[in-house]
């Protein structure tokens, strides 16, 4: 039961480290660690030199939980990243921290923990961000705010509803001011509230929402508002070999687009935030019986005020089709092939902020663990 009950916890946050079967350390005395990784040597291809190359990574982690009394129990995650596109002289460049988090959770009245953790947007997202390479990208976005892994988040979850309701969860989250960073990445007090639903036969729901105070460098730039919020409402279908994911999302003031350097009368920033914009994400994949597992998804992002002042018309930030498959050699070792068909015109607006045209294709293999 203990086991059980920490996984309930920890799964959700390791939804993107795809681990087969992490290795145990230890095990003894209600003492467990875990080691898990996965290591993707891939490739991409495209027109658009700035998107196109290496893109191999390494990424480690451990996951340990620890049986304090009867009904509570101790848990902690740290996952780190490593790409392996740079050059040795420049290694620490691509060296990150995706994980680092600790909490404890309280039998039937849920877990609470603090560090670097996945954002309560993600709960939803997390549906729809099911491929290789492309795709669950609209609001994803690390560091920004809660709609992604985010730094110095108290997050309190509770599954099953106090053992009242079984597959309604809920989470509450709070995450403390961080200046001083890169304008994208900076954020004020804020909070966000999740809910998902598993009405039985393969099928899901559910909402997130999240409110922040912006920080006087950032409402100065684009996008004037005082607070970002950002909601999404998805579902999903899994059973058996067929998946299938919707989500729909908005956002105000906090979505950062585009890399180019724009001028500002105060100072230089070096993505544009739009003031709205409305996403949508599908995904649908099937899973045969030799191995193969074709998917195909389409991702849309539309934004409304992103220019110096806030208060141009719309343009698409994203917008594109994918195709593509997984081959799972065994459950530790696959390869995978992504094509992303950029549905994006070349115009005014993604020439000055450099939005990306081009289409995409991406190969890889993996080993995990």
């Amino acid at each position: 039961m203990f086991k059980r009950n920490i996984l309930a916890i920890l799964v959700p946050a390791l939804l993107a480290a795809n681990a087969a079967n992490a290795l145990e350390i230890y095990n003894k005395d209600g003492h467990q660690l875990d080691l898990y990784g996965k290591a993707d040597v891939r490739h991409l291809f495209s027109s658009n030199k700035s998107v196109g190359g290496d893109d191999s990574y390494v990424r480690l982690g451990l996951k340990g939980e620890t049986q304090i009394a009867d009904d509570l129990s101790g848990f902690a995650v740290w996952e780190h990243e490593v790409n392996a596109n740079s050059t040795e002289s420049r290694s620490n460049s691509g060296n990150r921290t995706l994980l680092a988090f600790a909490g404890l959770k309280f039998a039937d009245y849920g877990s609470v923990s603090y560090g670097r953790n996945y954002g309560l947007l993600y709960d939803v997202n997390a549906w729809t961000d099911g491929q290789p390479i492309f795709g669950g990208d609209t609001i994803f976005n690390p560091d920004n705010f809660m709609t992604s892994r985010a730094t110095g988040v108290a997050t309190y979850r509770n599954n099953n509803l106090f053992g009242l309701a079984e597959g309604l969860n809920v989470a509450l989250q709070y995450q403390g001011a961080n200046k001083g960073r890169e304008l994208k990445n900076q954020n004020g007090e804020g909070f966000a509230v999740s809910s998902t639903y598993d009405l039985g036969y393969g099928v899901a729901v559910g909402a997130a929402y999240s409110s922040s105070k912006r920080t006087d460098a950032q409402r100065t730039s684009y996008a004037k508002g005082k607070k970002a919020e950002a909601w999404n409402i998805g579902a999903k279908y899994d059973d058996n070999d067929l998946y299938l994911a919707a989500m729909y999302a908005e956002t105000r003031n906090m979505t950062p687009y585009g890399s180019r350097s724009a001028y500002n009368t105060d100072h230089e920033v070096e993505n544009s935030i739009a003031s709205k914009t409305k996403n949508i994400e599908l995904l649908a994949r099937y899973q045969l019986d030799f191995g193969l597992q074709p998917f195909v998804g389409y991702v849309q992002s539309k934004a409304e005020g992103a220019d110096e002042d806030g208060n141009y018309g719309s343009e698409y930030l994203l917008k594109y089709m994918t195709v593509g498959t997984n081959y799972n050699f065994n459950k530790n070792f696959g390869a995978y092939v992504n094509y992303k068909v950029n549905l994006l015109k070349k115009n005014d607006f993604t020439e000055y902020h450099g939005v990306n045209t081009k289409d995409v294709v991406g190969i890889g293999v993996f080993y995990q663990f």
